[in-house]
C-alpha cells in the first residue's frame, strides 16, 4: 500500500480510461495526487478545457469520500526542458505530500500506461515506484476531443458523467463555437495535402527580437491562434536561405525598421524547435532566431503588417504563457533564459 500514487496526464478530456486508472489508484494508496498537464495553455482544438475545468471533470467522477483523498495540482509544461518539467514534478507532489503527510517517509509511486512516445516521462523518475496499468478500453482522448470540436459528441459510454454533463454545456458557450471554427481550419488545412504522396513536414523561422528588457511579439489576425500573442515569422520560401525568410516575416510583420546589417550584426543565437505537436497544423520544424539590438537606443516604432493585426513590444517580465500561440512561450524561455 502507497501513500500517494501520482497520476500525471492531460485528460482533455477526463474518459472511463483515465477513471478506471484512478480508481486502481484509490485502491492502491491512501492518497492520490493528480497532476493536470498544461495547465496554463491557451484554449486551443489540443487543449481546449482549463484546468479548472478538467479538475472539475476528474472530481465529479468520484465520491465524496473518493475525492477527499484526490489532490488535484496544476503542472506548466516546460517543452525542450525536461530537467525543468520533471523539477515541476516533484515540487507538485513534495507541496501535497508535505501538506498531508509531514511526520513520516512517505511511500510514494507513479501510476500510468505506456500509451506511446509521449508517456516516456514514465522513466524520469527512479525514485518513485512505478505502477503499470493496462490502457483500459484502448482509449485515446485525441479523436474524442477531435470529434467533439467538429460537433460530435462523444459516445456517453466512453465518459464519466461528469465529463458528460460539462461538456453538453460546454457545447452551447461561445468559448466552444470559437474553439470550432479553429477545429474546421485545421481540419480544412489538413484537407489540401491529403493527395500528397507523403504527410509534409513544414518549415518556418521565427524571429526572437529583444531590446532592454523587452521582447517585440505581435497579434495573430487570423487563424490559427487569432488573437494570440506570437513571435513574428511564419513559412520559408521557396530558394530562400532561413535567416533571409526570418529577416522578411519580420519586417512583413512588424514595418521594424532597424536596417538589414544591424540586423544581422545583432544576431546572438539560432535554436531548432521540432516537438512534434508543437503545430495543430501538423508537422512544423520551426528555426529561431535571436536578435539583442542595442539597448541604448529607444525601443524602435513597429506597426503590425501582413499576418500581424498589430505589433508591440512586451516587458520580458509581463509574459504569461496563456497568451502565447503554439510554442512561442517556451521558445522565448529557451532562448532568453527568461
Amino acid at each position: 500500500m502507497f501513500d500517494f500514487l501520482v497520476f500525471i496526464g492531460r485528460f482533455q478530456p477526463f474518459h472511463i480510461g483515465h477513471a478506471k486508472v484512478l480508481k486502481q489508484a484509490l485502491a492502491q494508496s491512501a492518497e492520490v495526487i493528480v497532476l493536470i498537464g498544461s495547465a496554463r495553455q491557451p484554449r486551443n482544438t489540443r487543449n481546449p478545457f482549463s484546468f479548472a475545468e478538467r479538475k472539475a471533470m476528474i472530481l465529479a467522477s468520484l465520491s465524496p469520500d473518493e475525492a477527499a483523498r484526490v489532490h488535484c495540482q496544476p503542472l506548466n509544461d516546460c517543452l525542450y526542458n525536461d530537467a525543468l518539467w520533471v523539477k515541476s514534478v516533484q515540487e507538485a507532489v513534495q507541496v501535497v505530500v508535505q501538506q498531508q503527510n509531514s511526520t513520516k517517509q512517505a511511500k510514494i509511486g507513479l501510476i500510468g500506461h505506456q500509451k506511446d512516445q509521449s508517456s516516456y516521462y514514465l522513466k524520469l523518475f527512479p525514485q518513485w515506484q512505478s505502477v503499470d496499468v493496462d490502457n483500459h478500453f484502448a482509449l485515446s482522448a485525441t479523436p474524442l476531443r477531435d470529434n467533439y470540436l467538429l460537433g460530435a459528441m462523444p459516445n456517453n459510454e466512453l465518459l464519466p458523467l461528469g465529463t458528460q454533463q460539462f461538456l453538453a454545456e460546454f457545447m452551447a458557450n461561445e468559448q466552444y463555437q470559437h474553439l470550432q471554427a479553429e477545429a474546421l481550419f485545421i481540419q480544412q488545412y489538413k484537407q489540401a495535402w491529403d493527395k500528397a504522396p507523403y504527410p509534409p513536414v513544414f518549415v518556418t523561422v521565427d524571429a526572437v527580437v529583444v531590446q532592454a528588457g523587452h521582447i517585440l511579439l505581435v497579434e495573430r489576425k487570423a487563424r490559427p491562434g487569432k488573437g494570440l500573442f506570437a513571435l513574428p515569422g511564419g513559412f520559408v520560401d521557396q530558394g530562400e536561405t532561413l535567416i533571409a525568410a526570418c529577416i522578411r516575416e519580420l519586417r512583413e510583420e512588424t514595418r521594424l525598421k532597424v536596417p538589414e546589417p544591424v540586423l544581422h550584426g545583432s544576431l546572438k543565437a539560432q535554436q531548432v524547435f521540432d516537438e512534434p505537436n508543437r503545430s495543430a497544423r501538423g508537422r512544423t520544424i520551426t528555426h529561431a532566431f535571436k536578435f539583442e539590438l542595442n539597448p541604448d537606443s529607444g525601443l524602435p516604432k513597429v506597426k503590425g503588417g501582413d499576418d500581424a493585426k498589430s505589433a508591440f513590444w512586451l516587458p520580458l517580465s509581463q509574459l504569461e504563457p496563456e497568451q502565447l500561440f503554439e510554442d512561442h512561450y517556451h521558445i522565448i524561455n529557451a532562448m532568453t533564459g527568461v
